[in-house]
């Protein structure tokens, strides 16, 4: 009775929060992940070991969320531990933060290391299915983008719908970035609902944010598709302008933003829930990414040097 998966980290490259109210995203696995390995245990439960990597206080701020999220799975699944338990270790190479899709990886991995471990052979799309439920327990109301990147990895254009729009945008290799932890462990529950909140109140001022966010949607695809990696990074500069506009960033996620974009970075704008977390910095090139990279940590921030457009074998 054992079992092993894996879920990618992920960055939203365009339109964390506006995509909640159905405005087109694009997000992107990187290459860094979570396993998971699930084993028998003694107790008819499924007892958990989390020996990821963390931004400090990231896991017990978490933890309740995480032991609903955990719930949520099994029920999900169907699991019945009357038997026999499970335990289940996080690991790997992904660093738990806020804003690089760790919930969500945590999620896709234990899904699929249960999967095997119970010799369930789920699908992908299975698979998806049962880590948006996870994804429940830490963000109320998840959009899907985050499991979905996790799950199939890649590059994807996301619309949430009532059946998602899953779309893969192919390019011919993967492109280096930069992210930036800001070390701030965020709420995105509590942010979502301040972006409702305002959205509620400032209707005709948000209504007009919105519009420019889903255009900025389909000129970067078609950046995307043209390779045009200038015109992404400028595009993601403006994508950022528009997310402070709805008080989704902080004085932190700003400095990172500028310092790389001083250091050359071809753009470079919060990613994921905002409020702390991470940044994301458009640098093609190892050199490039060295640079940025280096400028951040003298300030004294922790970096993650990867690439986006890293695909799973087989998914959409």
């Amino acid at each position: 009775m054992n079992g092993e998966g894996i879920g990618f980290g992920k960055a939203i490259l365009f339109n964390e929060h506006f995509v909640v109210y159905g405005v087109p995203a694009i997000v992107s696995a990187i290459g860094k992940y979570t396993v998971a390995k699930a084993q028998s245990f003694e107790e008819p439960r499924l007892h958990l070991i989390d020996n990821r990597n963390a931004t400090p206080r990231y896991k017990e701020d978490k933890k309740d969320q995480q032991k609903d999220s955990v719930r949520r799975i099994i029920e999900k699944m169907d699991l019945n531990f009357s038997d026999e338990g499970v335990e289940v270790e996080l690991a790997g190479t992904l660093y738990a933060a806020s804003g690089i899709g760790a919930s969500a990886a945590s999620c896709v991995a234990m899904a699929r290391a249960l999967s095997e471990c119970f010799q369930l052979d789920l699908t992908d799309e299975e698979i998806n299915q049962i880590a948006y439920e996870g994804e429940k327990g830490y963000h109320g109301t998840p959009s899907g983008i985050d499991n979905t990147a996790s799950t199939f990895g890649g590059l994807i254009w996301f619309e949430k719908k009532e059946d998602p729009v899953m779309d893969r945008i192919d390019i011919m290799n993967p492109v280096e970035i930069v992210m930036g932890n800001t070390g701030k462990v965020a709420d995105t529950t509590a942010a979502v609902a301040g972006v409702r909140n305002r959205k509620e109140s400032q209707s005709d001022k948000y209504a007009e944010i919105f519009k420019r966010a889903e255009n900025i949607a389909y000129l970067a695809k078609q950046a995307f598709i043209d390779e045009d990696l200038h015109e992404i990074g400028k595009l993601m500069n403006e994508n950022h302008k528009l997310l402070q506009q709805i008080e989704v960033s902080s004085k932190e996620l700003d400095f990172l933003v500028r310092l790389a974009k001083d250091y050359g970075a071809y753009g470079a704008k919060l990613t994921g829930g905002g409020l702390g977390g991470n940044m994301i910095a458009l640098t093609p090139g190892r050199k490039l990414q060295d640079e940025v990279a280096n400028a951040i940590e003298k300030e004294g921030f922790q970096t993650l040097k990867t690439s986006i457009g890293v695909k799973r074998q087989g998914g959409l």
